[in-house]
């Protein structure tokens, strides 16, 4: 299950919050609420009807339980409850399921310890229960490390972001942008540089090859001119066959007798 099929599954809710309003859009967030497949709520935070629901005092706490669930997390909802509507039994492993989430956007590898802490889980079987639920609805994806007692993640959904919080964003993007900058800049100058040099070292073979030709052509023509000069001076010193003192020598057959 991927993020946009979280936010797919939101639509017709907001669809709906076009026209609900007061109780009516209360029950419509308790819906999204207790609905297995939405983790995501910003689309329909941004909905006029959903905003009213701040200023009047009969719905107000579900406007702030709506926020909790877009941008809060379990020790938040602790930390207010009193103030805030109770949650159903889903809606708390829901909760759980969005603060686990939280942690693991900025963690890959999670401690038992940190999590038992932030989920309110001390019991380890209920702990790993939990995470293997986050993974079967697609929130986070990761293993149990048992033997060392961590959590490894993969991925994670993105949760809604406070629209405060957006120049913080742009700010790590910016500098993450100029890091990238400075990194694309250093390969290009090592690129030019190892271009540089084997564009040197080419020229060097290339002079290298050249010479080394010039050496075979320069030795061939001396074996050459060596063997010329060695066929002349023996086709003057050898004498013609049959010549002896430069006189021809001549032999007389007789005849054999028994």
């Amino acid at each position: 299950m991927t993020e946009k099929t979280h936010v797919n599954r939101l639509e017709p809710f907001v669809v709906e919050a076009s026209t609900a309003k007061g109780l009516d859009a209360v029950k419509l967030i308790q819906q999204v609420l207790e609905h297995p497949g939405v983790y995501v709520f910003g689309e329909l935070l941004d909905m006029p009807n959903i905003k009213e629901l701040e200023h009047d005092e009969q719905t107000a706490s579900y406007f702030k339980l709506f926020n909790l669930f877009a941008y809060g997390t379990y020790n938040d909802y602790q930390a207010k409850k009193d103030s805030l509507p109770e949650l159903t039994p889903f809606q708390l492993l829901k909760l759980r399921h969005l603060t686990l989430v939280s942690i693991a956007t900025k963690q890959k590898c999670i401690p038992y310890t940190l999590l038992a802490k932030e989920l309110d889980l001390p019991n380890l079987r209920d702990l790993e229960d939990l995470i293997i639920e986050a993974i079967y609805a697609g929130v986070i994806k990761g293993k149990l490390d048992q033997k060392n007692k961590q959590l490894e993640v993969d991925y994670a959904i993105g949760r809604d972001i406070r629209s405060e919080a957006i120049p913080e964003i742009i700010s790590v993007l910016q500098e993450w942008c100029n890091s990238c900058d400075a990194v694309l800049k250093g390969i290009e100058t090592q690129i030019v540089k190892a271009n540089a040099h084997k564009e040197k070292k080419l020229k060097t073979k290339n002079q290298i090859e050249i010479e080394v030709s010039n050496v075979k052509k320069s030795l061939k023509s001396t074996q050459q001119a060596d063997l010329d000069e060695q066929m002349v001076t023996d086709s003057r010193e050898v004498p013609i066959s049959g010549e002896k003192g430069g006189k021809r020598l001549t032999k007389v057959k007789g005849k054999r007798h028994n």
